[in-house]
């Protein structure tokens, strides 16, 4: 079976997402002039009034750290591990390669989740892809087979991702058995996925920001005091990116191909650009400014903390302290907590766990979220229904508490793989829709007024949209 799930991962990452994923972000950024890094502070702008507007719904800032509570987690600190004793200190280029261009495909899918949004039957909103694909392209199956990949996805197969790391890292730290972690994640995430969309907004909206600042303040300091190190840090990456430190051309070519897949499949776990999974969360903010740009702008900057801030971290912590060891079997999170007891001593295994236990379950009930968002797509409103799902996402997590790293990871890469193609085609034939929303909302700044969202602009699209959300 693993042969079976590995042959299936490399033949989909291998010879078609590495290629549709670059082509997205390279077409959406030149499509869109370049708008990550022209529009960088801006960005930063709709983000400090992002609290606000959120009478109706969650805010852009609920919505924002649900999004990245999904986001960090194990890909941050496990999922950078795996990918540099993989493919190599090079991997981490392409890591940030693959985020600063998925920023701007970001943007589009988080725009289309805010336009074709709906209302559930307890008034909150709910949207995404499968939504757009239903409502913009008239492509209802084409919904549903994404909504089956993502409930896949989350609901399942990276819930026991981060329930993995969790057990890991508390296996190292404390020499907590892993059934025994297992058991109390399935109390702590059954409490709060049974409390609802809002439950999980107003929890990741605490936690979220606490922890990221936390690890970053570690992070950094490590790199203050190894701060002579670092340019020849940064020089190694690039040289292994580019094969320039192995020998011989047949070598050149396969550490450069593998530092290229790890770094994007790696990257994309982490940020999930393209994915569609947090235009789920997107879809559920009462934007401010009330237009459905303004969440694409806030979405971005979501995968650019995620990858170009958290993501470098974790790689400075084990790429300064020497212990990334090819065929040492130290990987995932436990690579991690090495490289923190090298820097600060015994407790840093203890911070480590401490961090993924945060990180991991704060994306394990975002997770749910977007899982849910997409059961409800499938028309599955019934209360009993819901709680054997429930019941079966905390089973997940107990089972990816207990299983081996290999399986989870092939599994994870996968289902998001999945998830990935069916999104980025619909992205492509919207395109047209992405660009009007985008030019309409500079538009409206360029004119020194607060954009304001009127579908009646474009009368093509307005008659797609569900009513009483945009339109009165």
């Amino acid at each position: 079976m693993a042969d079976i799930l590995n042959s299936i991962s490399g033949l989909l990452w291998g010879h078609l997402l590495i290629y549709l994923l670059i082509a997205a972000g390279v077409f959406f950024t030149i499509r869109l002039g370049f708008i990550q890094f022209t529009q960088f502070p801006y960005m930063v702008k709709v983000m400090m009034q992002s609290r606000e507007g959120a009478e109706d719904g969650i805010s852009s800032f609920q919505a924002f750290c649900t999004s990245l509570a999904a986001r960090v987690g194990t890909g941050n600190m496990a999922g950078v591990g795996v990918a540099l004793y993989l493919g190599g200190p090079g991997a981490i280029l392409w890591m940030w390669l693959i985020a600063l261009i998925g920023m701007a495909t970001s943007f589009a899918e988080s725009c289309l989740a805010q336009l074709y949004k709906t209302k559930d039957d307890d008034g909150n909103f709910r949207g995404g892809p499968a939504y757009y694909m239903e409502l913009g392209l008239k492509r209802k199956w084409m919904g549903v087979l994404f909504s089956l990949c993502l409930i896949l996805a989350f609901g399942f197969v990276f819930n026991a991702v981060q329930a993995n790391s969790i057990a890991a890292a508390f296996n190292v730290a404390f020499d907590v058995p892993k059934y025994v972690m297992g058991i109390a994640l399935v109390a702590a995430s059954g409490i709060i996925i049974f409390g609802g969309l809002k439950t999980i907004a107003r929890f990741a909206e605490l936690v979220v920001p606490f922890m990221a600042v936390a690890y970053l303040i570690l992070a950094l300091y490590v790199c203050a005091v190894n701060f002579a190190q670092l340019p020849d840090i940064f020089m190694l990456i690039v040289k292994s990116a580019m094969g320039i430190e192995q020998a011989g051309a047949g070598a050149i070519g396969y550490a450069v191909m593998q530092a290229m897949l790890q770094g994007i499949k790696r990257g994309l776990f982490s940020n999930e650009a393209g994915m569609g999974s947090a235009a789920n969360a997107a879809a559920s903010a009462t934007p401010n400014p009330n237009h459905p740009a303004s969440q694409g702008y806030v979405q971005m900057l979501g995968v650019f903390v995620d990858t170009i801030v958290i993501c470098t971290a974790t790689a400075s912590l084990i790429l300064l302290s020497g212990q990334l060891e090819p065929n040492s079997g130290l990987t995932g999170i436990e690579l991690t907590q090495s490289a923190l007891v090298h820097h600060v001593g015994e407790w840093g295994a203890t911070f480590v766990a401490v961090a993924i236990l945060f990180f991991a379950f704060t994306s394990i009930v975002a997770n749910y979220s977007y899982a849910e968002t997409n059961l409800l797509f499938l028309d599955h409103h019934s209360k009993k229904g819901m709680m054997v799902f429930r019941a079966c996402v905390l089973g997940m997590v107990m089972f990816g508490a207990v299983s081996e790293l290999g399986l989870v990871w092939t599994l994870a890469d996968i289902s998001m793989g999945l998830m990935a193609v069916v999104n980025v085609v619909a992205l492509f034939m919207l395109r047209k829709v992405v660009m009007w929303l985008a030019t309409d909302y500079k538009k409206q700044l360029k004119a020194g007024v607060t954009p304001e969202f009127d579908p009646s602009t474009n009368p093509e699209v307005e008659k797609t949209l569900p009513k009483g959300i945009w339109t009165k």
